[in-house]
């Protein structure tokens, strides 16, 4: 499964990325699979012009550790903070009191074993689905078929042939007759069929404005094409209507709730004050 994440580069070289305890999936796999991939390839936002792609696979650890005050990781947050003003809301009055598992963090680290450049990532137009291909029906492969013209492509997560997770963006099309996503890829990639997943997203020059999903199924290779099913469809930020919202939400409180308790932990205390300094210093670099 891959994800958007912001990741911070330590000086000695591995990756720090951060998961609330309302969204914790990504530390349950860290901590039942070390292994991972991470790919740096859409420049927007960066400021960069034509950056090549990076690849980096390696291993991460997840410890079962609540981290309330971002004073630990002051140079994490305060680029997230720069790259991303809106977030100031989920510090506000209102922030505090719905959405305070925001900053109850769980700290991945992520120790690069292998890392590969390839060619920048065209700019693209959206991707284009057949004629008659869009559907409304509750179907992973409806809701894949109706949404993939609004991303200009995808970010395939599959194994390679060592079994180690790899990315590798795409372009993937919807075959409306086998009812899965054909992907246009070059020919001898180092990829393993089975388990996969691809994610769409996209956001603005301010990380806001923010929409994805994930679809998960199999990869196959036959009759010269790779071919991903759509056997489940998680949708992510931007998909749904403000009653969306509301009910994401909900569900992030509970599932925050549910961390704390089956831990038998008490609800930790953000450090709101550290939060403000750091919004401060972050305003006043620019």
């Amino acid at each position: 499964m891959a994800w958007p994440v912001v990741t911070w580069q330590r000086p000695d070289g591995s990756l720090i990325v951060t998961t609330s305890i309302g969204v914790p999936q990504k530390a349950f796999n860290v901590r039942r699979t070390p292994e991972v991939a991470m790919l740096f390839s859409d420049a927007t936002a960066s400021g960069l012009t034509d950056p090549p792609q990076i690849l980096v696979q390696g291993t991460a650890s997840c410890p079962d550790e609540i981290v309330t005050d971002v004073s630990g990781l002051p140079e994490y947050w305060t680029q997230l903070m720069q790259r991303q003003p809106s977030s100031k809301s989920l510090s506000s009055a209102i922030g505090r009191r719905v959405m305070d598992f925001y900053y109850m963090r769980l700290i991945i680290t992520v120790t690069p074993a292998a890392v590969t450049t390839r060619e920048a990532w065209p700019a693209d137009l959206p991707l284009k689905a057949p004629a008659g291909s869009k559907s409304e029906r509750p179907t992973p492969f409806g809701q894949v078929a109706t949404r993939l013209p609004d991303y200009r492509s995808g970010v395939l997560a599959a194994f390679d042939d060592a079994g180690r997770p790899t990315l590798l963006r795409v372009l993937p099309r919807v075959d409306s007759a086998g009812g899965e996503l054909v992907l246009d890829l070059p020919d001898g990639l180092d990829l393993r069929p089975g388990a996969a997943s691809l994610l769409c997203h996209t956001h603005d020059d301010q990380l806001d404005s923010q929409n994805s999903f994930v679809v998960a199924g199999s990869l196959r290779h036959r009759d010269g094409n790779w071919t991903l099913s759509t056997d489940r469809f998680v949708p992510g930020p931007g998909t749904g209507g403000p009653l969306a919202v509301v009910k994401a939400v909900r569900g992030l409180r509970s599932t925050a709730a549910r961390y704390l308790e089956r831990r038998g932990l008490p609800r930790p205390t953000v450090q709101w004050a550290a939060i403000d300094e750091l919004w401060r210093l972050a305003r006043a670099v620019g």
